[in-house]
């Protein structure tokens, strides 16, 4: 394991889990959903905690679990050390984290809570073009053919693909850019599909470094089979992408 970040560095992710997720369908939240006969988000935790990396965790979830998500997770210990209330949007609930961070930290990830096969080498990659270039994303290239559909759903054009890439998480700062970018967006108003183009509308560049096929987010049921297959196959098929 990877000792722990230096006092004058430290590390913390927001696990991003406040989502109720609707298009998964049922009544609980995807995150709680079991993979492996132990819930999406438990398995994120796992993979982050044994790393060594991360010094402390902002886990943000639904208003109505964070008293369940504080008893049910007592098990991770002072590593875990807020759970606190999403918001509307992603951005709120991100926002929400960055708000109860120990201000000690100096580098941040942000994660989906059900990315649940996100990698040592992932993070390890994030964190230090963090550190050398301010910002950093996992991302994957676009292979498949892109098409742009008109208002009756014919194809219009095809998109070329060349330099086009697939976001994922975490996505990675230093911890005084992105507050930087969460103020400059709320004094604007504006809202973004994740943080990485908070931090662009600064005009600062964000680092791209390789994801995984494997990193997937599970968001509909056929992604939840999927994510069973994986685990059932167990972490050694998961290749840490070089």
């Amino acid at each position: 394991m990877t000792p722990m970040s230096s006092k004058q560095n430290r590390i913390a992710a927001i696990i991003t889990a406040g989502g109720q997720g609707v298009r998964i369908g049922g009544t609980v939240p995807k995150q709680f959903l079991h993979i492996a006969g132990r819930p999406i988000l438990e398995h994120t935790l796992d993979n982050f905690r044994k790393t060594g990396l991360v010094d402390q965790v902002i886990l943000v979830v639904p208003e109505s679990e964070v008293e369940t998500v504080r008893k049910n997770y007592v098990h991770f210990g002072d590593w875990l050390t807020q759970v606190v209330a999403g918001g509307k949007e992603r951005q709120d609930s991100v926002g929400n984290g960055l708000a109860v961070l120990d201000e000690s930290i100096e580098i941040v990830a942000v994660h989906d809570g059900v990315r649940p096969f996100i990698t040592t080498e992932m993070i390890q990659q994030s964190i230090k073009a963090a550190r050398e270039q301010g910002g950093a994303i996992c991302a994957i290239p676009v292979s498949d053919t892109l098409k742009r559909a008109d208002a009756n759903g014919n194809v219009r054009e095809t998109v070329d693909r060349n330099g086009l890439w697939r976001m994922q998480t975490p996505q990675t700062f230093r911890r005084t850019l992105l507050d930087e970018a969460f103020r400059q967006a709320r004094a604007d108003d504006y809202y973004g599909t994740d943080e990485g183009m908070l931090v662009e509308r600064l005009g600062h560049p964000v680092k791209l470094v390789p994801g995984s096929e494997f990193n997937i987010k599970i968001t509909r049921p056929e992604d939840l089979q999927l994510g069973e297959r994986s685990a059932g196959c167990g972490q050694d098929h998961v290749k840490e992408t070089k």
